[in-house]
């Protein structure tokens, strides 16, 4: 008997990567809206488009993390309110609701790993929106709500730190890339698995309602993660030069400090995500990067000369 899945923001970077991971599940029947199909602050079709499914993972979130800086009752009306809709819906049809959130919930002044019940306390608009997400969620499904928090999330679909190192590979030289920010890379394809896994884990009763870290094991910098993307990819890492978060003033601030435990996987019986250098490994080798870094290397000989 096939299950029904509703996934939101199904054209993003982790919606498409999830799609593409339910497609090989022969059980799952998975209905896609992209954000020209649901807008997720209209609680009216937000209700219409929950009914009758089994599971929501939302992926729908306003992502401009500078632009949330600058227009925060808007990416609170989406982040905030627009994920109220989506637990109320969720209560009303009695569908479980796994729903995406974000490292940028916490201050970022730790020095060892946020444990998934550490205090939180944003430091930009952003987290703030995805912040009154999570708490909507746990206080409307506080038994069938499950906020999964990401962080440098890159994958095949959309603009990433990953390939747009590669991209200017091809084009510069030499980068520089922030040395004093700390955090998880974690491909897109990878936490798909586990999100489906949870909701396979949840419509069983394994998996407690709460939150879990949907990031990579280990840690690294931007620049330690450049490092690695240009020496997996046959290009010379000493091309990237460190420098500090000053040295690229933004309109939000940034948690300096970004890396989370992953402790409450074992209470469903899952294992926590691979570390995030064997991650990048593997998508290194597969499409889009692949051909992006054949073309880096190329233009990268040709700088040279």
């Amino acid at each position: 008997m096939s299950t029904e899945w509703l996934v939101t923001g199904a054209r993003g970077l982790l919606g498409q990567a999830v799609l593409a991971e339910l497609a090989t599940a022969p059980d799952v029947v998975a209905t896609a809206l992209a954000r020209d199909q649901l807008d997720i602050t209209d609680p009216t079709a937000v209700r219409e488009a929950v009914e009758g499914r089994r599971v929501v993972v939302n992926c729908a979130a306003w992502t401009d993390v500078d632009g949330a800086e600058r227009s925060e009752a808007a990416a609170t009306a989406v982040n905030g309110a627009g994920v109220g809709h989506l637990a109320r819906a969720c209560a009303d049809s009695g569908a479980l609701l796994l729903h995406v959130s974000t490292d940028y919930v916490f201050p970022g002044d730790n020095r060892r790993p946020y444990p998934e019940d550490a205090p939180t306390g944003p430091v930009n608009a952003y987290g703030r929106s995805k912040l009154a997400g999570e708490r909507a969620v746990a206080e409307l499904l506080p038994h069938t709500g499950y906020i999964v928090r990401t962080a440098w999330l890159y994958g095949a679909h959309g603009r990433n730190f990953v390939a747009t190192m590669l991209e200017l590979a091809a084009r510069r030289e030499t980068l520089d890339v922030v040395a004093d920010q700390h955090g998880q890379p974690t491909w897109s394809r990878v936490l798909a698995r586990q999100l489906t896994a949870l909701g396979r884990a949840a419509l069983a009763g394994r998996a407690p309602a709460g939150v879990y870290h949907g990031t990579a094991a280990g840690r690294t910098t931007w620049y330690g993660l450049a490092r690695e993307t240009f020496r997996l990819a046959g290009l010379d890492p000493e091309r990237i030069r460190p420098v500090g978060a000053e040295k690229f003033p933004r309109p939000a601030a940034r948690p300096a400090f970004g890396v989370l435990g992953h402790d409450n996987w074992a209470r469903c019986g899952l294992v926590p995500l691979p570390r995030w250098d064997d991650q990048l490994t593997a998508a290194l080798a597969e499409p889009p990067f692949a051909a992006l870094a054949a073309v880096a290397r190329t233009n990268s000989a040709r700088l040279r000369v």
